[in-house]
């Protein structure tokens, strides 16, 4: 870990012990600045085995966890239609606060609570994990530096084998819960998009098939145009068992050359000259995981899951505010999974807003789009 370290111990609690709650609690349980107090779930032999295993407290009512535990934060990595009102009951006591993705399923709602956050000075993040992989974070330094000169097009894509035959549904492919290839896959690789090169102005032509659910898409195709006349596509699919896990990689093409990289690599073409200040050389450049990543303190499914801990942890220490993903930048993934839904659903072809049920922004410059941005 790069960031230097303080001396008070977080006071944490852990709510929802699923897939993503049990992972993250192997990560803050251990890490040397964080007392865990309390989990919540409602699953009676998960909490029995956690409190006779560790000695955790065990929670089945939210409310009640947080009325009687003195806690300086939460991570909350419950079903997706249950996370504003747990964000909200948080903020409320002044505790700081670690989400799961998606934020909200309503950007309004997600937008209110991004600035009651911000009003209060709270520290707020969201798990969009491959923002700290290191070819990532690579592909942001030299975007930022105009590597490959005025960015005209991208694209965004995500692979994996989670639905690969019908089954019995859950909540992440119902489409009530906020379940589907679009809010489960799709949305790490827009709100990536949106860290690289900013958020688009409207989504056209985007496409949900079913492959094998019944209820959600497992696949989806869009494509997205931006106020600077760039353009980006966007492809994701659940059902592909071609990928042994979800596989994520953008490209990006640029006047002065292309940028490709997944989590393993960068791959850098460069036309014309070289750009020594930015270790590159004319022709073709490569960096590697291994040259691009951090070391952590505790190794669970990638570097890129102990380093977001490990942030949220830092900056709730110095009551810094500032992530790398706060609740604003998700905010900008929600609008954009929204304007996506709407365009496929041909709700209304000359809208380039969220969805119905949030404000509608009419435009990139619109004044809804501005508040979102923070602009």
């Amino acid at each position: 870990m790069t960031e230097s370290r303080t001396t008070a111990r977080v006071r944490l609690a852990m709510v929802g012990l699923g897939k993503m709650g049990l992972s993250h609690l192997a990560m803050f349980r251990p890490h040397p600045d964080v007392e865990l107090v309390a989990v919540c779930d409602t699953v009676g032999y998960v909490l029995d085995t956690l409190e006779k295993y560790t000695g955790v407290k065990p929670y089945t009512d939210y409310n009640k966890l947080l009325e009687q535990e003195q806690l300086d934060a939460v991570v909350i990595a419950t079903p997706s239609k249950t996370h504003g009102a747990m964000v909200r009951a948080a903020l409320d006591r002044n505790q700081h606060v670690f989400c799961e993705k998606p934020f909200s399923l309503d950007p309004a709602e997600g937008l209110e609570l991004a600035e009651l956050a911000e009003r209060k000075g709270l520290v707020t993040q969201v798990g969009y994990h491959y923002r700290f992989v290191g070819a990532f974070e690579e592909v942001k330094r030299l975007v930022d530096a105009n590597a490959i000169g005025k960015l005209h097009h991208a694209r965004i894509e995500a692979y994996g084998p989670v639905v690969l035959r019908p089954k019995p549904a859950t909540w992440r492919t119902s489409k009530s819960e906020g379940g589907g290839c679009l809010y489960d896959y799709a949305c790490h690789g827009l709100d990536l998009l949106n860290h690289l090169v900013g958020p688009p102005s409207n989504v056209r032509g985007a496409v949900l098939n079913k492959i094998f659910s019944s209820d959600v898409e497992d696949e989806v195709y869009a494509s997205m145009y931006y106020g600077n006349g760039m353009s980006a596509q966007l492809a994701a699919n659940w059902s592909d068992e071609s990928y042994r896990k979800m596989s994520t990689k953008v490209t990006l093409w640029g006047t002065e050359g292309r940028i490709y990289a997944d989590r393993q690599e960068v791959q850098v073409f460069l036309r014309g000259d070289a750009k020594p200040e930015l270790g590159l050389v004319e022709g073709w450049n490569a960096r590697y995981t291994t040259e691009l990543t951090d070391e952590v303190w505790f190794y669970l499914r990638g570097e890129e899951y102990s380093a977001q801990v490990d942030h949220f942890v830092k900056h709730v220490q110095l009551r810094d505010p500032n992530t790398r993903c706060s609740f604003r930048d998700a905010v900008q993934a929600d609008v954009v999974v929204g304007m996506t839904l709407r365009d496929a659903q041909r709700a209304d072809a000359s809208d380039d807003g969220a969805p119905a049920r949030a404000a509608q922004p009419a435009a990139e410059g619109g004044s809804w789009w501005k508040r979102v941005r923070g602009s």
